[in-house]
């Protein structure tokens, strides 16, 4: 499978969310009578779209605002939270600087340290608050922060990074044995990011309990352009979820897999569930929200780097509340408002009347799918043609 690129070197094809469509068939179900919700962790949760834990989209406020919705906010355990009692400084330090010095002001800012404290004061702020305390952070330091977040009361403890694999190799430090940490923790581990079968395979084989698919696709990132790795998202997400299939196949556990990034707009959550996710984790479209830390304003997670910065501060404005943005009522034309009755109406069109049927919904490869019919729209640039 594949085509050749050059003499003796075959490349396999792969597509992204503007390449595909997807197909009705002879059922229909009526949108309030389809099922959205999902299970991460063994925790229901009704509202199957998890916000990044990047700074500029997810502090605890808006962690406590997205679960109070059902939904799921993810707290990144090295950012300004942990770093600084007040983290609101530090992100007006990030957002009202100049664009060519973002990076730079950027990097200053995470070189403070992380206080160990605060880790525990941050989950402590969202248990009292009476949401599902969820955080993130790197290989390295998940042996050490761990143990601290579980004993604060964390639910869901996420090992997230640009590309993660059970066999990884240092001379500087001892790596993490994910198989150990995930039954040690006593508490659902996450792990991310990756987009290959065989990793997601053996991800699923160390005892997590879901993992994340997506390399390079955020809005803020430049993993792709600087490291010139990753796999467009329908492809890296059917690969994963068929190594999710024969997990559950020959183990009987079934460990969901979480598309991460590339997804702009309603219809993109609903190809990634079709493509077989099982949930979606979005940045850019909460990064608009009133809630938002960021004011309309985010950066990549590997942003901070010291000497090899993967991510750019982007301006997504401040278009909505988070109500809006997950339940509606829509105010603009673009796709970007109202996701969950986006999806429950993709769902109701498709004849799927929850999220594991959506993953067998007909899909086609319609390269025109996004300009046909659509001259009125790109010449006045609104609707779908907006950007």
């Amino acid at each position: 499978m594949g085509m050749w690129v050059g003499k003796g070197r075959k490349a396999r094809r792969s597509y992204g969310f503007d390449e595909v469509a997807l197909v009705p068939s002879n059922l229909t179900i009526n949108p309030n009578d389809v099922d959205v919700s999902c299970e991460i962790g063994g925790i229901e949760f009704q509202v199957p779209i998890m916000a990044s834990s990047m700074d500029g989209v997810v502090d605890v406020n808006f962690a406590i605002a997205m679960g109070k919705l059902g939904g799921i906010a993810v707290l990144h355990l090295e950012g300004v939270a942990t770093r600084y009692e007040d983290p609101s400084k530090a992100i007006e330090k990030i957002v009202t600087c100049d664009a060519k010095e973002s990076t730079k002001i950027i990097q200053d800012v995470y070189s403070a340290p992380i206080k160990k404290e605060l880790i525990t004061k941050r989950i402590k702020e969202l248990k009292s608050a009476g949401v599902p305390a969820i955080v993130s952070c790197n290989p390295q330091v998940a042996g050490e922060f761990g143990p601290i977040a579980r004993d604060a009361g964390c639910d869901i403890f996420i090992i997230q990074s640009t590309v993660i694999s059970t066999q990884h190799k240092s001379s500087e430090y001892e790596p993490l044995e994910l198989h150990d940490f995930c039954k040690e923790m006593k508490i659902p581990v996450l792990l991310g990011n990756c987009v290959d079968y065989d990793v997601a395979l053996a991800l699923m084989g160390t005892g997590c309990q879901g993992i994340f698919v997506g390399i390079g696709p955020g809005t803020a990132c430049t993993s792709r352009g600087v490291l010139g790795i990753g796999v467009p998202q329908i492809t890296a997400t059917c690969d994963c979820a068929a190594a999710r299939d024969f997990h559950y196949k020959e183990t009987g556990r079934y460990v969901p897999i979480i598309t991460d990034g590339g997804m702009a707009t309603g219809g993109d959550v609903c190809k990634a569930f079709a493509a077989g996710a099982d949930a979606v984790m979005l940045g850019n479209a909460f990064a608009r929200a009133t809630e938002a830390p960021g004011k309309g304003d985010h950066w990549g997670m590997a942003m901070p780097h010291p000497s090899l910065p993967r991510g750019t501060r982007i301006h997504v404005g401040t278009t909505g509340t988070l109500e809006e943005i997950l339940y509606g009522p829509a105010r603009l034309d673009d796709g970007t408002q109202n996701l969950m009755g986006a999806l429950a109406t993709s769902m109701g069109n498709l004849g799927a009347s929850n999220i594991r049927e959506m993953q067998r919904v007909g899909m086609i490869i319609a390269p025109s799918i996004q300009t046909e019919g659509k001259v009125y729209q790109s010449a006045q640039r609104v609707g779908m043609k907006r950007k």
